[in-house]
C-alpha cells in the first residue's frame, strides 16, 4: 500500500520475523474476531501460541525467556496484530508488565514471573486506574500498609485490560500516603492470593474482544518480596519512566489501523457500484481516499520514527506523547473517512470497519488521555 516503502529499522531478520507474525494472525486472530467479541476474551491457546513462536516478549534476555533482540520485533508484533483488527489478545500488557519487572524488579522476581510471561502460561495485567482517577496517578486510593512484614492491600480498581484472565496483576499503591508521588510503590500480587477479587467483565462500546475488568482488594496479604525492587516510595517513577513504551505501543497500534482501514476501503470502493460505475469512479471517493493515504502514510513514517528510536533507546516522554495523540487523533479521522464511504454497511457490525470505528474511539483516552499528552508535550517546549 504504501509503494514498496521500506523503514530504515527493517531488516532481513526482521521480515522473515514478520512473516512468521502475520502466518500466526492469519490463523489465530483473523478468524476468531467475531467469537472473542462475544466471548469477551481471548482464548489461552491463542496466549500459548503467541509464546511459543516467541511474540509476547521478544526483547528480554534469553535467561528470562526472550530471544535477546531489540524493540523492533515487538513493535512488529504490535503492528501486524493491529492490523487484523482484532483487539482481543492482550499480549501488548504482558510486554508492558515484563519491562517493568525487567527493569526494576529483583532477581528472583525475574525468575519467578518473565519465562511463563514470555511463554504466554502468565497473564499479566496493571491495576492502575480507580473509579475516582485517571491519568491522575498521585489520585490513587488504594492502600497497602506493611502489618507484620507483609503488605495488606485494600482498594479498587476499574479498565483493568486482561483483568479477567491475568495470572498476575502488578497493583499502583499508596504505602505512604503522606507523601504524594513518592508515597507510590508497585506490588505484584498472585491472583490466587486470599483478598483478590474479580469484578465484573465490562461491557465496553468497542474492544469487546479484549478483556477489561474492575478488581478489588479486601485486605489482599502478600509478602514483602512482592514490592516491584524491593524498595518503596518508586512507584511514580517506575511507571513514568516505563509510559513512554507503553505510549509508542499505541502510536503504532494507531498507524496500523490506518493502513488497514484505508485498504478495506479502497478494496470496498472498487467492488461496490452505484449510480452504474464503481464507488471509486467518483471524483468525490478518489479525493477521500487520496487525502486518507496522505494521512496514512504520514502516521506510518511517524510510527516509524517512535520504532526506531524505541530500538536504539533514544525514544524520550516527548516524542511517545505527541505519537500518541496525533496518531490516534488521524485512526479516529481515518477509519470515520472510511466507514462514510461504506454508507450503510459501515454501520454494520458484521464489516470489519464498524468494528473498527468502534474500537478507535478508547485509543484517544487510555495509556493518558491526549488532552494529558499535549500537556505533557507543552511543559518540555
Amino acid at each position: 500500500m504504501l509503494d514498496n516503502y521500506t523503514p530504515s529499522w527493517m531488516d532481513e531478520d526482521l521480515a522473515q520475523f514478520r512473516e512468521a507474525v502475520r502466518r500466526y494472525t492469519k490463523d489465530y486472530l483473523e478468524p476468531t474476531d467475531v467469537e472473542w467479541r462475544e466471548n469477551k476474551q481471548a482464548s489461552r491457546e491463542a496466549w500459548l501460541k503467541a509464546g511459543e513462536l516467541g511474540l509476547i516478549l521478544p526483547d528480554l534476555p534469553e535467561e528470562y525467556g526472550g530471544a535477546g533482540v531489540s524493540a523492533a520485533y515487538a513493535a512488529v508484533v504490535i503492528h501486524e496484530v493491529a492490523y487484523t483488527g482484532n483487539t482481543g489478545l492482550g499480549i501488548g500488557m504482558n510486554h508492558i508488565v515484563g519491562h517493568y519487572i525487567a527493569r526494576f524488579g529483583t532477581e528472583e522476581q525475574k525468575k519467578r514471573w518473565l519465562p511463563g510471561m514470555a511463554s504466554g502460561e502468565i497473564i499479566a495485567a496493571v491495576a492502575m486506574t480507580e473509579p475516582g482517577t485517571g491519568s491522575d496517578l498521585q489520585g490513587v486510593r488504594t492502600k497497602a500498609d506493611k502489618v507484620d512484614g507483609k503488605y495488606v492491600i485494600n482498594g479498587s480498581k476499574i479498565f483493568i485490560s486482561n483483568g479477567q484472565m491475568c495470572d498476575m496483576v502488578l497493583v499502583v499503591a499508596k504505602t505512604d500516603a503522606t507523601q504524594g508521588a513518592k508515597g507510590i510503590s508497585l506490588i505484584i500480587v498472585d491472583c490466587n492470593t486470599p483478598g483478590f477479587r474479580r469484578g465484573k467483565a465490562l461491557d465496553k462500546i468497542g474492544l469487546e474482544g479484549q478483556d477489561t475488568s474492575e478488581m478489588f482488594f479486601d485486605d489482599c496479604t502478600v509478602p514483602a518480596d512482592c514490592l516491584l525492587g524491593g524498595k518503596e516510595g518508586m512507584g511514580f517513577y517506575q511507571l513514568t519512566e516505563q509510559l513512554a513504551y507503553e505510549r509508542a505501543q499505541i502510536a503504532i497500534w494507531a498507524a496500523a489501523a490506518q493502513q488497514r482501514a484505508f485498504e478495506l476501503t479502497v478494496e470496498y470502493a472498487k467492488e461496490r457500484k452505484a449510480f452504474g460505475k464503481a464507488l471509486i469512479e467518483f471524483q468525490n471517493t478518489r479525493f477521500v481516499l487520496a487525502e486518507v493515504k496522505a494521512t496514512v502514510t504520514a502516521s506510518r513514517t511517524f510510527a516509524d520514527l517512535i520504532i526506531q528510536k524505541w530500538a536504539d533507546g533514544t525514544l524520550d516522554a516527548s516524542t511517545a506523547s505527541m505519537g500518541k495523540f496525533w496518531l490516534t487523533d488521524r485512526q479516529c479521522e481515518v477509519v470515520d473517512k472510511c466507514l462514510q464511504l461504506f454508507g450503510g454497511y459501515g454501520y454494520m457490525r458484521e464489516y470489519p470497519i464498524a468494528r473498527m470505528y468502534a474500537d478507535a474511539r478508547v485509543q484517544r483516552i487510555y495509556g493518558g488521555t491526549n488532552e494529558i499528552q499535549r500537556e505533557l508535550v507543552g511543559r518540555l517546549l
